[in-house]
């Protein structure tokens, strides 16, 4: 062999040699690569690691069982998660000591029980940013007896929800914890049935998104705070639908118990609207607790009633 080619040879060696093994690998965790997505969690045992998801469409789900994990897709939008449910659940079932879920793609998912999810959150704190969940019985559910803090961000809520597949309902985003859940700059839309956002928490801040009910169907609430809470709501804009199953309020605190008291929870500089053809005239807040809650200034259109007590 002369020189030149052994040469060659040496350099293209080493270059294999320091390729990452993940190249063809779709899901990556600190430079190895893992052909499906449970084996990726599960190389992190209990530790603190980011899963890089290549563009693709994936039929599987995991179960996260310990750690702090992220989530992350390579290119937001791209890695698209569909219709494979983890324990009958969800694609993603969390109960490790926290995740981030960040740029992911969930839709199709339907479970016999009527709660099939992009994420189930079981245990530790969840922030979910950049992300979309779309025509499912659920986007996000979950619950935990502890000061679980959640956090949603700039992610998309749609096609989701039900009442008519299972006894009980199925919402677009349905959480309960002893802690808080902070919801921001994300969208709502095109709903099918339950309620938009329904938490069972202490202490909400629901800011800065779009609650778009004119395509909806069969939906009841907005923002259901059943168990009441505190916090803020502001700045947010609704368009209530025709279609609806409950029209009688879009925001609707303590129609089940008075578990957290709801003094000073703030309702302000909302923007909210009937769609087009609309002849019902709801309650903006309708309130079951009989605290003294905190109604600021907000925009409200025509055939909207700003306050009802219950």
């Amino acid at each position: 062999m002369n020189r030149s080619l052994l040469l060659l040879v040496l350099v293209a060696a080493s270059a294999s040699a320091q390729a990452p093994v993940s190249r063809a690998a779709p899901f990556t965790v600190d430079g190895q690569g893992f052909a499906t997505l449970q084996e990726a969690v599960s190389s992190i045992r209990l530790g603190t690691a980011t899963i890089l998801i290549a563009p693709g469409t994936y039929r599987q789900c995991a179960v996260q069982a310990g750690g702090r994990i992220t989530f992350k897709a390579v290119e937001p939008g791209t890695a698209i998660f569909e219709g494979v449910a983890c324990e009958e659940k969800a694609a993603l079932v969390l109960r490790g000591q926290g995740s981030v879920v960040d740029g992911l793609v969930f839709r199709g998912y339907r479970v016999p029980d009527g709660n099939g999810a992009g994420i189930r959150t079981e245990m530790g704190d969840l922030n979910v940013v950049n992300a979309m969940f779309l025509d499912s019985q659920e986007g996000i559910l979950g619950g935990e007896p502890s000061g679980q803090r959640i956090t949603i961000d700039r992610s998309t809520f749609s096609g989701l929800g039900q009442c008519d597949q299972s006894p009980s309902c199925s919402h677009a985003v349905y959480l309960a914890n002893r802690g808080s859940v902070t919801i921001t700059r994300s969208r709502f839309e095109r709903g099918t049935g339950g309620h938009y956002v329904k938490l069972r928490v202490p202490t909400v801040s629901i800011t800065d998104n779009s609650f778009d009910d004119s395509a909806g169907r069969k939906t009841n609430y907005m923002i259901d705070l059943p168990e009441g809470a505190i916090g803020l709501i502001a700045r947010n804009t609704f368009v209530q639908g025709r279609q609806k199953e409950n029209h009688t309020g879009l925001i609707v605190v303590a129609a089940e118990a008075k578990t957290y008291r709801s003094t000073g929870l703030r309702v302000e500089d909302n923007d909210a609207r009937l769609a087009p053809g609309d002849a019902t005239s709801p309650a903006f807040l309708a309130d079951y607790s009989h605290d003294r809650l905190a109604l600021g200034a907000n925009r409200l259109g025509p055939g909207l009633r700003a306050f009802e007590t219950r």
